[in-house]
């Protein structure tokens, strides 16, 4: 079973990507296969090591991986994606490479970067589900070029100081060590015409207009990978991908509790008092309530089937919280009817009083006859 990627690399769950990238040099240092000939253990910790950096050193993949542990980075694996493609010695020359000389010995090519995108949508989206086209920023290969970075007609030469393997060897002392070429960067080509669109980077910014879909019942803070829809990668390697965080605008009317809804549902004296039949909010429109009898204030009244969709195709239910609104302006005449009302009531003694009540007011003689005794 893999170990927890915050604890291979000694940091905190809420580590700065600085503190990682510090935790994994020293440790990459001290496990790296040059410096522990014939230990298998050093050779297979730093490639622990070189795994949990490559997750943990990108946010989107990390934020993947707080929420869904290593199911979350895995999802990725084959598409560019993935923790489980990751070369340890690429991440380490790539951070050591210009301070101590030191590379992974091979050219590669890189695939873009990640970009993240954060979408509000209603409360009505996640209950109907649906695509959603957004437009987002992102860098493409130059259309002139194709992504060459070299002007039409011409191509892209072998690095003359490389010799197209994107590595060049320096000798320290007695050690022969490898380091990314400084004059192609190591890509292991030149351009020897740049292309006059791109200037020779191949790159162009465009707004792309995607589609997303968006999932029934879809939860606050979920993240939708679109593959391939990040930043375009340099000398036409492979995109990087798009991650989408889905965030729920608050409702004026409902709020969410899992797949079921709660709303606040102001009712008059006498509906609660007679019982009646109330007009009430849904999704999809105004439904209707039956409001018992002798209703008191709080109480939750169900309406099943009026929540949100559940991932396995059911529904949560609607929550009404009965609230009961005092009248209030009123007239002698209508003043006059309520106390006669209060003192027929009076009259009728605790068969007009509901259990709870009948408790409460039990408890709170209980408690003067204490102070009296």
């Amino acid at each position: 079973m893999a170990r927890d990627y915050y604890e291979v690399l000694g940091v905190s769950r809420g580590a700065s990507p600085a503190e990682i990238k510090q935790a994994y040099r020293r440790l990459a240092m001290k496990y790296h296969p040059d410096r522990n000939p014939g230990d298998p253990g050093a050779a297979e910790r730093f490639k622990e090591l070189g795994e949990a950096y490559e997750v943990l050193s990108n946010s989107s993949k990390r934020q993947a991986y707080d929420q869904f542990g290593h199911a979350g980075v895995r999802a990725g694996a084959g598409m560019g994606g993935g923790a489980g493609h990751v070369d340890p010695a690429d991440i380490f020359g790539d951070i050591f490479g210009d301070i101590f000389g030191m590379g992974g010995g091979r050219r590669r090519t890189q695939r873009g970067e990640d970009l993240s995108y954060e979408l509000e949508i209603e409360l009505e989206q996640v209950a109907r589900g649906g695509d959603i086209v957004i437009e987002v920023p992102r860098r493409v290969g130059c259309g002139v070029c194709r992504g060459t970075g070299a002007a039409p007609g011409s191509k892209p030469g072998v690095c003359p100081s490389c010799g197209g393997q994107g590595q060049v060897r320096i000798q320290q002392g007695f050690f022969t060590l490898q380091q990314t070429c400084p004059q192609c960067r190591g890509r292991g080509e030149v351009i020897g015409t740049p292309c006059p669109e791109c200037r020779g980077n191949g790159f162009e910014r465009k707004i792309s207009r995607l589609r997303v879909r968006i999932p029934r019942g879809v939860d606050e803070g979920t993240l939708i990978r679109l593959s391939g829809q990040g930043d375009a990668g340099p000398r036409g390697a492979a995109s990087g991908d798009l991650y989408v965080q889905i965030h729920i605008k608050p409702h004026p009317i409902f709020r969410r509790d899992g797949a079921d809804l709660i709303c606040e549902l102001p009712v008059g004296y006498a509906d609660v008092v007679l019982g009646a039949e109330v007009e009430i909010p849904t999704l999809e429109g105004q439904g209707t309530l039956r409001i018992p009898a002798g209703t008191q204030s709080g109480r939750h009244l169900r309406v099943r089937g009026k929540g949100l969709p559940t991932p396995h195709g059911g529904r949560g239910d609607l929550y009404c919280v009965v609230r009961v609104e005092t009248p209030v302006n009123l007239t002698v005449e209508q003043k006059r009817l309520v106390e006669q009302l209060d003192a027929s009531l009076r009259a009728g003694g605790v068969r007009h009083r509901p259990a709870e009540n009948e408790s409460w007011a039990g408890k709170v003689k209980s408690f003067f006859e204490q102070l009296a005794g």
